[in-house]
C-alpha cells in the first residue's frame, strides 16, 4: 500500500534531505583491495530525486561519513547541498534550513538509524526505509515499503510528487 502523505505537507515542502548509508544505499560498505570505500546507488532513486528537484523542492544529503563517491553522486544528481562527516544531523538539517530561509514545517528528512533521529523529529515530513532501525521508524512519520538502496528513495519522491501534483 503506497504511503499516504498529507497534501498540505507535500505542497509546503521546500527542502528534502536524505541520509546516505541505509537510505540511498542498502547500508553495506564495500572496500577495494586498496582500501577504497565503494557504495552502490539505485538508478530508480536517482530519477525520483531529479523529478522531485524539478518540482521545486531543494534537495540535500546529510551523512555521517565523508566519501568522494557521495560527492560524485550528489554532483551527478545536481544536489548542491551536501553535508558530510556530521553525526549531529538534526543540527545540520536545522542549520541548512535556516541558511536557506526554510522552516521545519517546510522540511523533510529520510534516515534509517540513531544518528538520524534528531533530524527525523525536527522535520515536518520524515521517512524511514522498511529496513531502518526501530528507533528511526519510531521517529519517522512514514515508513516505506521498500528497503534502503532498493527503491525507498524513489518511493518517498513518488509519494511527495503525487501529493504535489494537481488532481
Amino acid at each position: 500500500m503506497p504511503m499516504q502523505l498529507s497534501s498540505i505537507d507535500a505542497q509546503k515542502l521546500r527542502l528534502m534531505a536524505f541520509d546516505v548509508d541505509g537510505v540511498m544505499t542498502d547500508g553495506r560498505i564495500y572496500f577495494s583491495p586498496d582500501g577504497e570505500t565503494l557504495k552502490v546507488f539505485n538508478t530508480l532513486d536517482g530519477h525520483g530525486l531529479k523529478k522531485l528537484a524539478a518540482s521545486g523542492v531543494t534537495l540535500a544529503i546529510i551523512t555521517g561519513r565523508n566519501t568522494p563517491m557521495v560527492a560524485k553522486r550528489a554532483a551527478d544528481l545536481g544536489i548542491n547541498h551536501l553535508i558530510q562527516g556530521r553525526e549531529d544531523k538534526g543540527v545540520a538539517l536545522a542549520d541548512l534550513a535556516n541558511q536557506l530561509g526554510i522552516a521545519a514545517s517546510e522540511t523533510g528528512y529520510a534516515g534509517d538509524d540513531e544518528p538520524d533521529v534528531s533530524a527525523l523529529e525536527w522535520a515536518q515530513l520524515s521517512f524511514a526505509p522498511a529496513n531502518a532501525h526501530d528507533c528511526a521508524k519510531a521517529a519517522a512519520n512514514h515508513i516505506t515499503e521498500r528497503r534502503g538502496g532498493e527503491g525507498a528513495v524513489r518511493e518517498i519522491c513518488d509519494a511527495i510528487l503525487t501529493q504535489r501534483s494537481p488532481a
